[in-house]
């Protein structure tokens, strides 16, 4: 893309807990970069607690060779699988996804609602950890302004949700970077 004086833009890719089985992952993500050009650091594999969490072998091999590359691997809707926090010390992660259900209690007091603190501890709590684990932090869910700023507050990195952006079709994706505060649907919060 286009955009030499931004921020580097990277494409994110859902992938589904059989393609992580699948002993084929890593040949097709190193053939599809290769076909496209994309840089390997430019490519973000997401990945749910569930696909990952609790696996052994196959699957953490090829995490680990895909991190190899440069790809980043991040963990989608972090939160509401199995948690177990002894797994992200042993994945080559680089990018905690907080599920929206966190990111939802903070819309609360928007709507003139009493928000619940503790929604805003478990965010804070989900952020300094994955920073001390040297993990970036996405929150899932951004609806408004006053979400993005409570999470600007508290530490985390980007969000993705409305108050970017609709999802818009590819040939959108130009007009949109062109938007300020807005990169492909994910913006500082």
């Amino acid at each position: 893309m286009q955009h030499p004086d931004g921020p580097p833009i990277f494409v994110s890719v859902n992938v589904a807990v059989r393609q992580v089985w699948d002993s084929d992952l890593v040949a097709d993500v190193a053939a599809t970069l290769e076909e496209t050009g994309l840089s390997p650091e430019l490519l973000q594999l997401e990945l749910t607690e569930s696909a990952v969490m609790g696996s052994s072998g196959r699957p953490i091999q090829a995490l680990k060779a895909l991190s190899d590359m440069g790809v980043r691997i991040a963990i989608d809707d972090f939160g509401t699988g199995y948690s177990n926090l002894a797994y992200l010390s042993r994945l080559p992660v680089s990018v905690l996804k907080l599920d929206g259900s966190f990111v939802r209690g903070f819309q609360l007091e928007d709507r003139a609602a009493k928000a619940s603190p503790a929604d805003e501890v478990i965010v804070e709590a989900m952020v300094q950890l994955a920073h001390r684990l040297g993990l970036t932090v996405t929150a899932e869910c951004v609806e408004t302004s006053a979400q993005a700023t409570r999470l600007r507050r508290i530490g985390c990195d980007t969000g993705q949700g409305w108050l970017y952006s609709r999802p818009v079709s590819p040939d959108r994706i130009s007009e949109l970077l062109g938007t300020p505060g807005v990169q492909a649907g994910v913006g500082k919060p």
